[in-house]
């Protein structure tokens, strides 16, 4: 306890009179703030919830090398997951703020075939991705480490199989680093005695972003919804008049194994071109019992009409579909010419919206009620959406592209032929 208030003060004390002292301000000890650091007092869950940049996966990487590499011999085993294998390798390992990046000594090697960290002294961490949760049934852990905990794909089933699997030692413990989402499961989390929540904010860690970052974001999303998320680190509860609410698309979610008789792809082409334009591009399917199955959201965001169309064509190849359906209120007959230059073969289908969003979405979320859909997984930046539409579309204003599209899916599929929107086949 004093040597960690002594360390404090001193990196306090460096700071504020300017000093630079090179292996001191390399030191963790001293340049990691005090929200990075573990709390104090017995816990499982240290529940590290905060904004983009603000430094989760920093503090994340510091504390698992910290862990792994004390002392000469060590039998330590450690558990990385993240949404994804690649985001694991991506940002817990490799990233700028990774294991293998921030290690000043005793720098572990990453087994890339055997999808494990080794540290000289003999402690190992293996990497997990929650679209596998039976990945994690068998192996045992002292400690673990959750990155981005509210975008799991299976996040229940792989959360509970890590659990079984965090045995070791007297004390096993866990990190959660995630951006702020109401899912059930970080809300129980929260809710855990057991857990120890510490709050971050993007502007916390401002000196370590780009000049005018902050400011940039401050400008475009302070005060919204969606900035209390991404900048301040606050669990944002769903809008009451929006069209769906989290625990019912939680209800709706499986993992689909049964083969779907028909797919499609349905696109909502962005407005305009630029870094902040997305293309929405969703999924879905229908099984034998004629129940609508979302299998993925494929939007892309900040490419040109050429990148989106093939971003299109990949989505159609990848999933087999049977048929492809485009919105062309925006682009017109540009939308069928960009698509046909991409593969002259894609079977299109056109629709032109005649209705607003908010009443072309109503029908489609009655489906939900009825238990008509169903998720194959979690797709959290369309979930979001969802949960934040309603009759005034977005609460940051932008167009619910990511919506859109599932909406058009699922009319393809479901509500085909009853009304609006009309469809023209070509």
């Amino acid at each position: 306890m004093e040597e960690k208030g002594a360390a404090d003060a001193l990196a306090e004390f460096l700071q504020r009179n300017e000093i630079y002292c090179p292996r001191l301000q390399r030191a963790w000890i001293t340049s990691g703030r005090r929200d990075q650091k573990p709390p104090e007092g017995g816990w499982r869950t240290w529940l590290l919830m905060g904004g983009r940049g603000s430094g989760k996966t920093r503090a994340g990487a510091e504390w698992v090398q910290a862990l792994a590499s004390a002392g000469a011999r060590s039998d330590l085993r450690i558990a990385l997951v993240a949404e994804t294998l690649g985001e694991a390798r991506e940002v817990m390992v490799d990233g700028v703020s990774g294991i293998c990046r921030i290690a000043r000594r005793d720098r572990p090697d990453f087994e890339i075939s055997r999808r494990r960290l080794v540290w000289p002294n003999g402690a190992i961490a293996q990497i997990f991705s929650s679209e596998d949760p039976e990945s994690l049934r068998g192996p045992q852990f002292h400690y673990a480490w959750c990155d981005e905990l509210a975008k799991w794909k299976h996040a229940e089933e792989t959360f509970d199989m890590l659990q079984f699997g965090l045995r070791l030692g007297q004390d096993p413990r866990q990190l959660v680093t995630t951006t702020p989402r109401p899912v059930p499961l970080l809300k129980r989390l929260l809710a855990d005695a057991d857990t120890r929540l510490v709050r971050m904010e993007t502007r916390g860690n401002a000196q370590n972003l780009a000049p005018g970052f902050i400011a940039a974001l401050e400008r475009r999303y302070g005060g919204t919804r969606l900035g209390r998320q991404e900048i301040d680190g606050e669990l944002i509860e769903d809008r009451e008049d929006a069209l769906w609410k989290r625990d019912e698309i939680e209800a709706c979610r499986l993992r689909v194994t049964e083969a779907l008789r028909r797919i499609v792809v349905a696109v909502d082409p962005p407005s305009g071109s630029g870094e902040t334009s997305c293309c929405g591009i969703a999924v879905a399917g229908l099984d034998a019992g004629g129940r609508a199955v979302v299998l993925a959201d494929c939007s892309v965001e900040g490419m040109s009409p050429a990148g989106w169309a093939n971003a299109v064509a990949n989505a159609y190849r990848r999933f087999a579909a049977d048929r492809i359906v485009a919105e062309v209120n925006q682009g017109g007959e540009m939308v069928a010419a960009m698509l046909r230059s991409v593969d002259a073969a894609l079977p299109l289908t056109l629709v032109r919206a005649t209705r607003g969003k908010y009443l072309r979405a109503e029908p489609v979320a009655a489906l939900y009620e009825q238990r008509r859909v169903v998720h194959a997984g979690r797709f959290v930046a369309l979930e979001d959406q969802m949960c934040d539409f309603g009759p005034e579309g977005l609460s940051s204003g932008r167009s619910p592209d990511r919506l859109d599209a599932l909406v058009w899916a699922l009319t393809a599929l479901l509500i085909d032929g009853q009304g609006e929107p009309r469809i023209r086949g070509i």
